[in-house]
């Protein structure tokens, strides 16, 4: 149900006065916060200056520890997302098939031999 806007003097504003949310104020909200969390990595950088050496598979080198430190954050994150898009494209590929199953017609799917069971139990078998 849907609630109507009131103003200061507790009376319903009519709807054409209320405000809804759009996409481009939910991009500036988006922006603002990535702007705090790159000052705070800023800051997190530049308080962990210190130089230290990186050894990875006979790779050697010097980084500032901050630095070292958010690259292996965003290495971590990677090592996330690489499985995660691969299972959101396994779903995505699931659910278009299980649209295509129910925008068919009834008759042609239960006449036909090679369409029996889910497009799960398909993919099983």
């Amino acid at each position: 149900m849907h609630m109507p806007v009131r103003n200061q003097h507790d009376s319903p504003l009519p709807p054409q006065h209320a405000l809804r949310r759009t996409r481009l104020g939910g991009l500036w909200t988006s922006i603002a916060l990535f702007a705090i969390i790159l000052v705070l990595l800023l800051v997190f950088i530049l308080q962990n200056g210190h130089r230290v050496d990186i050894s990875f598979f006979g790779a050697h080198g010097h980084l500032p520890l901050g630095v070292a430190l958010l690259l292996a954050a965003v290495l971590g994150i990677l090592l996330v997302m690489i499985p995660g898009t691969g299972r959101i494209i396994q779903l995505r590929v699931i659910a278009h098939r299980h649209r295509q199953v129910d925008a068919a017609p009834a008759s042609s799917t239960s006449d036909s031999p090679e369409r029996r069971g889910t497009p799960a139990e398909q993919e099983e078998a």
